[in-house]
């Protein structure tokens, strides 16, 4: 016999970035009625990933065709500029540059270009002259100019998509333990000792996704290893009209140090991409031993740090060198100097890492037993925030 149990919501989604806050926002738009409520362990939304990345709404050019990160984004990328446009939310849609430096380059462009228009993305190849009209102080072999791309603020879509949801969405409330089980649902303890009881766990919990799987009693079967992104604001902003982004190398999930005019007016460069040592690690004096004991502890670690060791030297080096990083950026502009370089707050990137060190190159949402984990979701999950929110509900609405 199952004993009635009394529900404080339908669906209790962990974390208030972006995505979280987009599933909350997805599901009471699929089923009015539903009752949401949002964990968030921080005093306000997207405090984390969502908050502090380049507020880049991607085209979806780089993604392979058929994959979750190519569908959604490319559709994302529409419906993000569509919300902004309808919520009045700072936003543009300024086009960007991908720019070939060198002749080893020029094979991976063109590759770019046919999955652009696999993925149905507009591009337009430019040669040298060209590219110097869209930025004059850019200097390449060859680049693709991708009209699709755009800015906006995150934080203030996260803000929204909270507010429009009607969502419980409650702030300063970190998990600490869950206890599922599968006739009943799922309950909840915070913090500050409250117990909240939901049908369905839906885990958006970002850097700490493989934790709160863990605590939910599932095996994700990967973890999270943390990247640092370090930016720097240009003192000259002058010298860069819109976004000029690298040829990518296909064998990693960095875009690499690109250059991007924001909503405000200002140019953000970078970011590079190191080992963070704390999942909210965002300087190297942010050591946090449990956390870090957790990552080396893991053998995919180890493994994804043996095949990859070289570019993550180099890395390092930008990170620990302002004129290695300057020398990175004038690849793409030649005129910058390192006194133009003046450092602002980093980010972190959740990577989700397989045993083997396979870096989980899309995004992966997993089932347990009335519970949808979301297990990897870095860039361009903003971007596709939407379409994932719809795809994560659909889960949950099935499995109440």
């Amino acid at each position: 016999m199952v004993r009635a149990v009394t529900y404080d919501c339908d669906v209790l989604v962990i974390g208030g970035g972006i995505v979280g806050l987009s599933t909350a926002y997805a599901i009471t738009r699929a089923a009015p009625g539903t009752r949401v409520t949002v964990l968030e362990k921080e005093p306000g939304p997207a405090r984390h990933q969502t908050g502090r990345n380049s507020g880049v709404i991607h085209s979806g050019i780089y993604y392979r065709p058929g994959s979750l990160k190519a569908r959604y984004a490319v559709r994302g990328a529409a419906e993000m500029i569509k919300f902004c446009a309808e919520y009045g939310i700072a936003h543009e849609v300024t086009g960007k540059l991908i720019v070939a430096t060198e002749r080893a380059e020029l094979t991976r462009l063109h590759a770019l270009v046919q999955r652009g228009r696999e993925n149905g993305i507009p591009v337009r190849e430019l040669g040298p002259a060209q590219i110097a009209e869209y930025e004059p102080e850019v200097r390449g072999l060859a680049a693709i100019q991708v009209g699709t791309t755009g800015i906006c603020d995150y934080g203030s879509v996260a803000e929204r998509l909270a507010d429009a949801s009607g969502a419980d969405v409650r702030y300063g409330a970190e998990v600490v333990r869950i206890d599922r089980r599968a006739a009943l649902g799922v309950a909840v303890r915070t913090a500050d000792g409250s117990v909240v009881r939901g049908k369905v766990l839906v885990n958006c919990a970002g850097l700490h996704c493989d934790r709160v799987a863990m605590l939910a009693g599932d095996d994700p079967g990967m973890r999270i290893v943390p990247f640092r992104g370090e930016y720097f604001d240009l003192k000259r902003p002058e010298l860069v009209r819109g976004l000029v982004y690298p040829v990518p190398d296909p064998a990693f999930p960095f875009l690499g140090v690109h250059l991007t005019r924001g909503i405000g007016g200002g140019v953000h460069v970078g970011p590079n991409a190191v080992p963070a040592l704390a999942r909210e690690g965002y300087g190297w004096g942010v050591v946090r031993p449990r956390e870090l004991a957790g990552t080396v502890s893991w053998p995919g670690a180890w493994r994804m740090a043996g095949r990859h060791w070289r570019y993550g030297a180099g890395e390092v080096r930008r990170s620990l060198s302002k004129a290695s990083f300057t020398t990175a950026v004038r690849r793409l502009l030649p005129a910058v100097t390192s006194d133009d370089l003046v450092p602002v707050a980093a980010g972190v990137r959740a990577q989700a890492v397989l045993r083997d060190g396979t870096l989980v190159d899309d995004f992966l949402i997993r089932e347990g037993a009335r519970a949808v984990h979301v297990l990897n979701a870095p860039s361009p999950a903003a971007t596709a925030s939407l379409p994932i929110g719809r795809a994560v509900a659909r889960r949950v609405l099935a499995a109440m």
